[in-house]
Order: structure tokens, then C-alpha cells, then sequence
């Protein structure tokens, strides 16, 4: 996975929002999500390929139709490796500090 291209990916609101449409509803064409957006199809293609790049969102054929899906995967990778850590610790603090308050 390489990390730096998601970090680059959600740094973009337009990006993250894209996202957001995506767990609403997966598997939206690219004319649902610029609807949704009020956007170009040029730019909403520019973004899909960086959220591409990054692993983010796949794509699929049907028919005529070229769906896109949010992939969860690298997400959780990220969360794993930076934010998880970090979530034990505050939860460890807090849990001492109940303990300590209820004079246990």
C-alpha cells in the first residue's frame, strides 16, 4: 500500500466527499456522482484517478455502465498504522483517570 497517495487522496475535500457519496450509495456511475457534486465530468474524472491511484475506489463494467465502489481496505490500513495507536493510549488514560476518580 503506499500510504503517501491515500494521505494525498483524503487531503482533497472534493476527494473525501466523493467518498462519502460512495458509502452512501456504492457502485454510482460517474454521472451520479457529478450530479451529486455539481461537477464536470473532467474534473470528477481527474479526482476518481487519483482516488484510483491511491486504491480507494475500484471500478467495474456493466454493460455500458463503468460503476465505482469505495474500497474500505486501505483506509483501515491507515487506521491501523496511525490512528489505532494512538486511540489505546487515550482510552488507557481515560480508563486510569475513572479509576482514580472512583478511588479505586
Amino acid at each position: 500500500m503506499s500510504t503517501d497517495k491515500v494521505f494525498k487522496a483524503l487531503g482533497d475535500p472534493t476527494r473525501r466527499a466523493l467518498l462519502d457519496l460512495l458509502c452512501e450509495k456504492n457502485g454510482q456511475t460517474l454521472g451520479e456522482l457529478c450530479g451529486n457534486l455539481e461537477m464536470t465530468r473532467q474534473s470528477a474524472t481527474q479526482h476518481i484517478g487519483i482516488l484510483e491511484a491511491a486504491n480507494l475506489v475500484t471500478t467495474v463494467r456493466r454493460g455500458r455502465q463503468k460503476l465505482h465502489f469505495i474500497n474500505p481496505v486501505p483506509l483501515h490500513e491507515v487506521y491501523e498504522r496511525w490512528v489505532r495507536k494512538f486511540e489505546q493510549q487515550r482510552l488507557s488514560l481515560l480508563h486510569d483517570l475513572k479509576k482514580e476518580l472512583e478511588g479505586e
